[in-house]
């Protein structure tokens, strides 16, 4: 999951929250009110939805101020993709 949730084998619940944070994230406008019953079809309730979307958009304003403010990586942390620094490959998810 860490480099494509799509072939990460998500539950289907899981998978239908990950389609709707990408929606929210590229094109929040296009969300509607079939995407919020979607995911209470799939078990989530409105407080779940609610902090589901909380973190969708608090990461997008966070990523959207560093990038307007021209903030560089924070070059301590390492990629997903890289060893750890005892050579210990990341962990699937």
């Amino acid at each position: 999951m860490a480099t494509d949730w799509r072939t990460a084998g998500l539950s289907p619940a899981d998978t239908v929250l990950a389609e709707w944070a990408v929606r929210l994230t590229i094109q929040p406008s296009s969300v509607t009110p079939d995407d919020i019953k979607r995911l209470r079809d799939v078990g989530f309730d409105d407080r779940a939805i609610h902090d589901a979307a909380q973190v969708v958009s608090y990461f997008n304003y966070i990523n959207r101020m560093a990038d307007s403010l021209g903030v560089d990586e924070e070059t301590w942390l390492r990629r997903w993709e890289e060893p750890d620094v005892a050579g210990n490959e990341t962990p699937s998810c």
